[in-house]
């Protein structure tokens, strides 16, 4: 590795903290959660600072995102092939299941929410678009996790596995065991895993490439029951199926009975 590609992935990683935790970050929590000395961190934040990427807030002595980064997420946003493609898809899906539908991209270290169609019932579900999730957590994540190459399924689950909520997955064995049931079901289901009162179905979508996100129906975790799970399934893998088609993609070999509980 050269100087030069070093120094950018550290400012890279610097600038990716700032989409998975607390709006704000000081040196010393950068420093500790990068392994980064603290002289180098601050030249870091220094620069972005001035490029607009971070603000400096004086008064906690802490970084935030800063109207550059805004304007470049915005731009992706508007720009995203995926975003654009799925979108009449998601908003059919709601029109359907009356539930709010959801489009994912994966990104460097998890995956972002890109756009949501909220549902129309009284009590209904958001999410937040742009925050970095980790892909073992909730239906969206382990159906990318499960289509994602063996290594990078190999090096996540030998590592920390988080616990967001009292039933994140947290067991790599049983983990392991869940992606091999994804694969052959074709979605996968949560029930409070990312997000406590929440439950969801998801289901990849792939490109030219292969894997580049996933279609999920969430709700309040009364309202996605197994029957839910069993019923939606089918429409959600059709609706991830004309996606995945509509960017040139193929879809894995899907079952001939696709319902199913989680």
């Amino acid at each position: 590795m050269t100087g030069g590609t070093g120094a950018t992935e550290r400012v890279a990683d610097v600038l990716l903290l700032f989409t998975d935790g607390p709006p704000t970050l000081g040196v010393s929590r950068v420093s500790r959660e990068l392994g980064l000395s603290k002289a180098v961190v601050h030249r870091i934040l220094q620069s972005l600072t001035a490029r607009d990427l971070i603000a400096y807030d004086a008064a906690s002595r802490e970084y935030r995102l800063g109207p550059a980064a805004a304007a470049l997420g915005s731009r992706a946003l508007r720009e995203s092939d995926l975003r654009a493609t799925a979108l009449p898809f998601l908003a059919e899906l709601r029109d359907r299941l009356h539930e709010t539908v959801t489009i994912s991209a994966k990104v460097h270290g998890g995956r972002v929410y890109l756009d949501q169609v909220v549902g129309t019932h009284e009590i209904t579900m958001s999410v937040e678009l742009g925050r970095r999730f980790p892909l073992h957590a909730g239906s969206s994540g382990k159906c990318m996790l499960a289509h994602s190459a063996p290594d990078e399924v190999d090096r996540l689950l030998a590592g920390e596995l988080a616990a967001l909520t009292p039933a994140t997955p947290t067991d790599p064995d049983a983990l392991r065991a869940e992606l091999e049931r994804i694969r052959r079901l074709g979605y996968a289901a949560s029930e409070g895993e990312r997000q406590s009162d929440a439950g969801s179905v998801a289901v990849p979508v792939f490109g030219p490439g292969g894997l580049v996100g996933a279609v999920s129906v969430c709700g309040p975790r009364f309202r996605v029951t197994d029957e839910f799970v069993a019923a939606t399934a089918p429409e959600l893998i059709e609706t991830a199926d004309r996606v995945t088609a509509r960017l040139g993609g193929v879809a894995p070999q899907r079952p001939v009975t696709s319902g199913g509980t989680r």
